[in-house]
């Protein structure tokens, strides 16, 4: 069904203006079609992106969930399955991020920021992005994954190849990085076969242990579920910390006031993850034509549910585009909402919470150097952005 477009997705953008759109859509528009990237809706109000994520009845992952699509081949659990089928790859990661397992992590990820940060401050700063925040989540990645230096070495490679030809959207390039990414993960799960480890210990031996009425998971969606662990827990890092840097180099006194005192940094962080939402392009695809508040959605519509947007909500956050730590609820849909809600987030926040507080307690000032190069959508924040680092 065609559709009026009620915005255009702009071809460059800066820093503040994806929130400049997403504000007058939310004025106007809340629920917005473009005809751009294969057409989709875009959600926008805070509540709508809740009552989307939550109604997975509704609203399914299985054909389309990320705007634009670039999922052509393989499926990729949990996110490209809906409950119950999505539960049995959830559970069997999820056990490795108990609160016991997050204690266990704290000394490790303090150790491990500092190999990347303190390089990075003592040559007076450079590229963020390039230079650090992108190899902290693959090292991360590969002790939680139990890999091999030369895997994790590959999975840089291939990682930063992938991520720029989505943000070129060279889909044929795309389509021959995310072929590497799933022989990264096949080589992986032959080593297990191999030579396997205990399930309590290994992530990948747990999905190979899983047993549903008596039946292991299929391979090709271990493999598939693999290749999304991998890849997403790279990208969202490496553009928040991007902006985390931004925000500082801006508001030298946020900075100041985090140095003095470090006991903020957990508030500091969550407001910083409201105001920078590293995603806004995940999507849903409507099963049955039905309404969000009360435009019409026809049958196979794709509907990005737009974080970016919707953690900046002014029905939900006063002075939405300011930066407070006394806000006295943060109902963040940073980290998505409902049955898809990304099962990592609790790793996610021990490894940013130690990036926070390191970069404040370690530099007394960071100012921008030049301009920044932006990511596309699904992504929101820097792909690349550089500081003169001042010490104190």
């Amino acid at each position: 069904m065609s559709h009026k477009p009620d915005f255009t997705v702009p071809e460059t953008e800066d820093f503040d203006s994806p929130h400049a759109l997403f504000a007058e859509l939310r004025s106007h528009c809340p629920v917005a079609w473009s005809d751009e990237m294969g057409g989709f809706w875009a959600v926008t109000k805070h509540a709508d992106a809740k009552a989307v994520l939550e109604d997975w009845q509704m609203f399914t992952t299985t054909v389309q969930n990320v705007v634009p699509r670039v999922a052509t081949t393989q499926r990729r659990p949990p996110l490209h399955l809906d409950p119950p089928a999505n539960t049995p790859y959830r559970n069997a990661i999820q056990k490795f991020l108990t609160p016991n397992r997050l204690k266990e992590w704290e000394p490790k990820l303090e150790v491990m920021v500092a190999r990347f940060l303190d390089p990075w401050i003592e040559a007076g700063g450079g590229d963020i992005c390039k230079e650090f925040s992108f190899l902290l989540p693959i090292a991360l990645l590969a002790d939680f994954f139990n890999l091999s230096p030369d895997k994790a070495e590959l999975i840089r490679e291939v990682g930063a190849e992938f991520n720029m030809a989505l943000q070129r959207q060279d889909f044929d390039l795309l389509r021959q990085k995310s072929d590497e990414l799933y022989d990264i993960a096949a080589d992986l799960i032959a080593d297990r076969h191999a030579n396997p480890r205990d399930p309590d210990a290994d992530p990948t031996a747990s999905l190979l242990a899983v047993r549903v009425d008596g039946e292991p998971l299929a391979d090709d969606l271990i493999l598939g579920a693999l290749r999304q662990f991998l890849l997403v827990g790279i990208i969202a890092p490496t553009t928040f910390i991007g902006s985390m840097a931004v925000h500082l180099s801006r508001h030298p006194e946020h900075h100041a006031e985090l140095s003095e005192n470090p006991d903020l940094v957990p508030d500091a962080l969550e407001e910083l993850l409201r105001l920078y939402t590293p995603y806004r392009g995940f999507a849903r695809t409507a099963r049955e034509d039905t309404e969000i508040s009360g435009c019409p959605i026809s049958k196979g519509d794709p509907v990005a549910i737009v974080f970016t947007s919707a953690n900046r909500d002014e029905d939900v956050f006063p002075d939405p585009h300011t930066y407070r730590l006394d806000r006295e609820a943060r109902d963040l849909l940073t980290f998505g909402r409902g049955p898809h809600m990304c099962p990592g987030a609790p790793l996610a926040r021990v490894l940013l919470r130690e990036t926070l507080k390191q970069l404040t307690q370690k530099t007394a000032r960071l100012e921008q150097r030049g301009d920044m190069d932006m990511t596309n959508w699904p992504e929101y924040g820097p792909l690349s952005v550089s500081f003169d680092v001042v010490t104190r």
